[in-house]
This record gives structure tokens, sequence and C-alpha cells, in this order.
């Protein structure tokens, strides 16, 4: 596992917004009295957490302190153990496509620590929560998952694998169970079909890979040159270049496409698709400014005309998900593929290696 532990911290600041003014004891490089980023007499009931203030670059990003989340009757406080990293990380800090916007806070960011794919211990509930108690092992879809305490709804928990590290199960949450509804649901995957999976070494594409094989798939992914070693391993019977390879050049057609943050137009698309097969778009990085989603609307628009069903699917969040792939990797068939592990103040670096392409599989970040 590569790790980014070796590079200096970014500086650490106070948001004008946090409710805690006291960051006594740092330097202008985060370091205090414990060491680089600690605080040398932190506020009791505070935490330290990626801030977010405004849209922009990664370069919005900074170390804080702020009060330590409570849990309504519903939700569960886990100390964070690790976080995923994934596109809609991104997504969320620069507040792209606009429409996000709407849910999250139009002129800046309501919630102002980011992160959503969470593993760690639960560290108190509240007075509703039957599923867990204090000190379970648990991963999920949480929010404000880029600090030390992180909030989650009960109902979209899970309890973690012991055979999975706390990394592991961080970065398997929201790209597995996307890959997982991609397949099974908007796909209905079959055995013995040919699945073509793009963009299959990132977060949910290294999911995709290995859920179709396991559901009996034959799968071809595809990635750039100096991820095709990984999606071999994933389980890829085929592994295409983009680089030197047109997947549509009419040598193989697929019953299922997946398109993972692609940008192929969708006569491209038809053209590797079998005449009753299903294109399933999954994200797409050109798709406009406003929507994100005007592949999907083009394709949802079209498909009623053709034999193709040319499909587009928003990920549900969900225990049953969760439990299901916990399941598969407490039984072998999914591995979390990990790239790279991040501290906690290297996080805008985290989000520049997965804009850049750098990271193979998901990108975690652990406090």
């Amino acid at each position: 596992m590569d790790s980014a532990r070796q590079h200096p911290t970014i500086g650490q600041h106070q948001s004008r917004n946090a409710a805690v003014p006291d960051t006594a004891g740092l330097d202008a490089a985060g370091a205090g009295a414990g060491g680089p980023g600690v605080v040398a007499s932190a506020p009791e009931g505070t935490m330290r957490a990626v801030m977010q203030e405004e849209y922009g670059s990664a370069d919005v990003l900074h170390l804080g302190r702020v009060r330590r989340p409570v849990v309504a009757a519903d939700q569960v406080l886990v100390e964070v153990r690790a976080a995923g990293v994934d596109r809609g990380t991104w997504h969320v800090v620069t507040g792209t496509p606009y429409a996000i916007r709407l849910a999250m806070g139009l002129r800046r960011p309501r919630n102002q620590v980011p992160g959503m794919d969470v593993a760690g211990t639960v560290a108190a509930v509240g007075s509703k929560v039957t599923r867990f108690a204090v000190g379970d092992e648990v991963f999920g879809y949480g929010r404000g998952s880029f600090a030390e305490y992180a909030v989650a709804s009960e109902a979209k928990l899970a309890r973690k694998p012991a055979e999975l590290s706390f990394e592991q199960a961080a970065a398997l949450a929201v790209s597995g169970s996307t890959a997982l509804q991609a397949l099974r649901d908007a796909g209905r995957v079959r055995a013995g079909q040919q699945v073509l999976v793009i963009g299959a070494s990132g977060g949910v594409g290294s999911y995709a890979v290995q859920l179709a094989a396991a559901f009996g798939a034959e799968v071809t992914g595809v990635s750039g040159t100096a991820k095709l070693d990984l999606v071999r391993a994933l389980g890829a019977r085929r592994a295409i270049d983009y680089t030197r390879e047109d997947f549509a050049d009419g040598s193989c057609r697929y019953d299922l496409i997946l398109d993972i943050g692609g940008n192929s137009p969708l006569g491209r698309l038809r053209r590797a698709l079998a005449p009753a097969g299903t294109a399933v778009i999954v994200g797409g990085e050109d798709a406009g400014r406003w929507t994100g989603l005007g592949r999907q609307f083009r394709a949802l628009a079209l498909s009623p005309f053709i034999r193709q069903r040319l499909v587009m699917m928003f990920a549900r969040e969900g225990a049953a998900d969760l439990e299901r792939l916990a399941e598969m990797a407490a039984a072998g068939q999914v591995v979390p593929a990990i790239g790279r592990t991040y501290p906690l103040e290297r996080m805008p670096e985290a989000l520049r290696d997965l804009e850049a392409g750098k990271v193979r599989g998901k990108a975690v970040v652990v406090p």
C-alpha cells in the first residue's frame, strides 16, 4: 500500500465560522507541542476536522477544530478510524455540477466538514438506536467523515467484517454500493454475460469488475496503461488500454456496459453494445457544469426508440446493500483496492491525486 504520510503537513487555519476559537499551540505549519498537526491543549469536546467554507479547488480545504457532533435519536456517533475519498468528494468540494448546490448550499456548503465514506468504532448512540452499541466496529455512510468523529444514521451503517481493516471498510460503502446497484438493479447482470466496465481501475470500477466476476459474468475492463495490471488482478478476463485500443472497434459486442466516469458519446457506447444489450451510465466528467447529466438525459430520451437499453442510475444509501457487501467481503469475493492512504492533514493532496488520475482504486484518509 502506497502511503502519503511522508509529506509535510498543510497549514492549519481556524475557520471563521467554527464554533471553537481556541487553537493555542499551533504554529504556521500546524505543529504544536505534541508534533505536526497536534494542538497543545485542545478544548474539551472538540475535534480535528478538514474544513471547507467555500467551493473551489482542493486549496479551499484546511485543518481546523470544531465541536464534536451530537447525535440525534436515530443517529450513531462514530469515532473515525478511516474515511474514503472518491469523485463524489471532488464534486462536493468544487460545487460542480452546480445542481448539487441546491442540496449542499447555494453560495457555500452548509456542512463545512466534507466526507461520506466512514469506518470506525461507535462512540455514542441516540435514544432510538437498537442495532448498535458503544464499541461496535461499523462502516457505511456518514456525514462529515473527514474528522476525528462523524455522525451517521443507524439505517446507513453495517457492522465491519472482521476480515477487513478499517481502511478497507472505509473504501467500501459508497463505491461498492454504487457498483452493486449498477450491476444488479440497473444492469440486471446475469451469469455468462459479456460485461464491459469503463473506468475499471477507479473506486466504483474496481468493485464493478469484482462483483461482475462474482456474479458469473466474463469481464473486460478499460483503463489507462499504468493500471492494466490492477484491472486484471481484480478479475477481468481482458484489460483494454484506452490510450491504444478502442473498445468500440467492433471486435466484441457486450451484453452489459457500465460507463463509470467516462465521456464516450452515446453512439460510441451503442457500437460496443449487443443489439439487445444494456448500457448503464454511472457518471461522466464532461456532462456539463449545470446538471452533470447531459448524456444521461439524452440516453433516457433515446432508449424507448431502440432495442438497446440505455439507463441512468442514482445510488441509494442503505444498510441492506452494505450488509450484502460485507458478506461478500468476508467470503473474499470483494477486496477493496486501496491505492493510497493519507493522514487527515493531507486531505487536499488526496483530492489532487484523485483529480489527476494518480489513485488506483480508492484513496483513504485516516485521522
